[in-house]
């Protein structure tokens, strides 16, 4: 199974539809939180089109959602998708992923919950920073930001074959990868 992971779009139809062209191919996406409003925190984009965004996603039926920080009833309605779980354990053919936004909890807590209900990949969004490194056996996984990001490098991440990748979406490159 292929899976694709992004996280903190923040409504920009743009930079998503690039990402969404990227992840293509995958069987499944995880969308980890703050789909569609920029929040107050954060500037509106070039690409800002929370409108047609939400449309495209409330076609999709191969993307599950996280809550984030900025996600509210609305973005519920609009996708008429559940949107508003913080976290799940998402088990999708051999694989086990712990879900989470990143808001509410620390790294370590988020990896303890992701140990202890058996995941093999601890995932999260919000900080738009990527992240991919193992800790006590389970791979840890921060897509980054396709919209925001603070590292410098619009991302998402490809799961297949016991492999996790991250992608560069404007030059399509690989950024880094993992066995797990």
């Amino acid at each position: 199974m292929k899976i694709g992971f992004l996280s903190d779009t923040h409504g920009n139809l743009y930079w998503t539809e690039k990402s969404l062209e990227i992840l293509k191919d995958c069987d499944k996406i995880l969308h980890l939180g703050d789909v569609l409003a920029p929040g107050p925190r954060n500037p509106i984009t070039d690409g800002y089109d929370a409108k047609s965004l939400g449309e495209i996603l409330k076609s999709r039926e191969d993307i599950t959602y996280i809550k984030g920080n900025c996600d509210a009833d609305v973005d519920e309605m609009v996708l008429d998708k559940e949107v508003l779980v913080s976290n799940r354990l998402i088990e999708w053919g051999d694989i086990k992923i712990y879900a989470t936004h990143g808001y509410e909890e620390s790294e370590e807590e988020r990896i303890a919950e992701g140990l202890k209900l058996g995941a093999d990949i601890v995932s999260s969004g919000h900080t738009h920073i990527k992240v991919l490194k193992n800790v006590d056996e389970v791979a840890v996984l921060n897509p980054g930001s396709p919209t925001l990001p603070k590292d410098g490098i619009r991302s998402v991440a490809i799961y297949e074959d016991g492999i996790i990748k991250l992608i560069d979406i404007e030059n399509i490159e690989l950024i880094e990868e993992m066995e797990i």
